[in-house]
């Protein structure tokens, strides 16, 4: 198959290493191209460019919309891909704009269903079960569930141990962790508040990612004692592995990559009742606290803190990347086979 994925924002985050893994395991047997912003190749640690494998072919376009959304169209119609497959609202947008054809215009649901972006599109993946029910009903019939996967590869608790001492964090505290962009949606200031209402002496909050929230937080809150304003990162396992707990305050999260590297890292899961969070809540040891409820989020860390939940094992099967990618691509076929009855066409791509 010849593949063209889209995704056109700068910086890396859960999205991201989603299109981009998926690209990059699509590329060992399948013609393959991944289109970007000229921005998301700058060389800096948060970058997307240098994560890309050597097998897929990398195609830059313009940072400005309308250039880019021209660009992206012409792209296409040059490489005739039997798959487009867009990833958040730019690269949506842009796809939407083309007319059906027989070539499978497709988009992951990383946040939610937005007719603007999707009604278009001619099939949809949900990362999420609840998602395909908020969509419309012809759209939903050539739409699936999969869910997210992880290649996350857990850290040596030393490499941990070694960055809270870097951040001067007592050996003998707790640290409660969270890690994602910093912004509103992702209630990190609920979060901070929750922490310091608290007010727990044998534990610290650190906090990894970067995001528009990231300087007003670190303005506000930066010399709080025990909380730890990280940035972004490259070290998102080591930070893992330093961490005791778990702690996701989203006031919104369709899924939730993290909730399964954290998963990974074994640890002990505090997070509020967002879709992701109640899909994934059999494995977490305490009940998902209401959005925006500080008060209730301080209550849990305290009964953490009180009797701190041990490191635990959790059954990833169901998120196997191998396994995730091979239905990905299942659905490709099934929705080719599809458009090819609707456009009269016999043949079907290898």
């Amino acid at each position: 198959m010849k593949i063209v994925h889209l995704i056109l924002t700068t910086r890396f985050a859960g999205s991201e290493r989603y299109a981009v893994e998926l690209a990059n395991a699509q590329a060992e047997q399948h013609e393959v191209y991944l289109v970007l912003r000229k921005a998301a190749a700058e060389n800096r640690p948060d970058a997307i460019a240098h994560r890309v494998s050597q097998n897929v072919q990398l195609l830059l376009v313009h940072d400005f919309v309308l250039f880019s959304h021209f660009q992206v169209r012409s792209l296409l119609k040059s490489i005739q891909p039997d798959v487009a497959h867009a990833h958040l609202s730019r690269g949506c947008r842009a796809l939407a704009s083309l007319p059906a054809s027989t070539m499978l215009r497709t988009a992951t649901l990383h946040i939610h269903y937005k007719p603007q972006q999707h009604a278009k599109l001619d099939a949809l993946i949900a990362i999420a079960p609840a998602q395909l029910e908020t969509l419309p009903a012809n759209l939903k019939e050539h739409s699936c569930h999969i869910d997210n996967w992880t290649q996350a590869i857990p850290a040596d608790r030393q490499e941990g141990m070694a960055l809270r001492q870097r951040y001067q964090i007592p050996e003998h505290h707790l640290v409660f962790g969270s890690l994602g962009r910093v912004e509103t949606s992702k209630g990190t200031e609920t979060l901070i508040k929750a922490f310091l209402s608290a007010r727990l002496d044998n534990a610290t909050l650190v906090i990894v990612g970067h995001g528009k929230d990231w300087n007003t937080l670190q303005q506000q809150y930066g010399q709080q004692p025990n909380l730890r304003l990280v940035g972004f990162s490259e070290q998102p396992q080591a930070w893992l592995a330093g961490f005791d707990c778990f702690v996701s305050a989203a006031r919104t999260e369709p899924f939730g990559l993290v909730f399964l590297e954290a998963m990974v890292a074994s640890l002990p899961i505090i997070a509020t009742k967002t879709q992701g969070a109640s899909h994934l809540a059999s494995y977490f040891p305490y009940p998902l606290v209401e959005v925006d409820d500080e008060a209730g989020l301080s209550e849990t860390l305290q009964r953490f803190a009180d009797n701190p939940e041990p490191h635990q094992r959790y059954d990833m099967k169901a998120f196997n990347y191998a396994s995730q990618v091979a239905r990905v691509e299942q659905f490709y076929r099934q929705q080719l086979a599809r458009l090819a009855k609707v456009h009269g066409v016999k043949t079907q791509p290898g």
